[in-house]
């Protein structure tokens, strides 16, 4: 009888080449792919309610701005007209002008030794989204140069919301 010799085994080797090529073009493909998204989260404050009884002087020292379809507003203290700033000849609002307004309001403020971060922003029913959303950014800060370096210096970063008032002309 013949006896079959066996061969003893031998070690399998592993080819990963190919599989490393699909890694080395699949990872770049996939990280450019990548959608990077950047969520900020403004924090916003509704006006507090106050009788005319428990209202403070300083509640009433504060800085408004009134928006509606046709005109901004900016007042302080509330209800005393600082600037109005109607539409350009484009129809756009003027929020360049809206933010000189506001940089001079807080320069003053500042030197009678007033410090202001607070905001309310009254805005007519009508009032487009977009208008409101770009408000609030001109409101927050604005662009700067320090030491040759341009940087967001704020202006009003606390935001409270509120209904514009309505006019007597729009009641008749």
């Amino acid at each position: 009888m013949r006896r079959l010799r066996r061969n003893p085994p031998t070690e399998a080797e592993l080819d990963i080449t190919a599989f490393m090529n699909l890694m080395i073009v699949l990872v770049p493909v996939l990280l450019l792919g990548m959608v990077f998204s950047q969520i900020t989260v403004i924090d916003v404050n509704l006006p507090a309610l106050s009788t005319a009884a428990s209202s403070s002087e300083a509640d009433k020292m504060q800085v408004e701005l009134v928006v509606d379809n046709e005109q901004m507003t900016v007042n302080f203290p509330q209800g005393i007209r600082v600037k109005t700033i109607v539409k350009t000849e484009t129809g756009e609002h003027d929020f360049k002008l809206l933010s000189l307004v506001l940089q001079e309001v807080k320069r003053q403020l500042l030197e009678k030794g007033i410090e202001r971060k607070n905001i309310t922003i009254l805005s007519a029913p009508d009032t487009d989204y977009q208008t409101i959303i770009t408000a609030m950014d001109t409101v927050r800060s604005y662009k700067a140069v320090v030491v040759a370096d341009v940087v967001d210096a704020a202006l009003f970063p606390n935001i409270a919301f509120g209904d514009a008032p309505v006019m007597a002309e729009a009641k008749q």
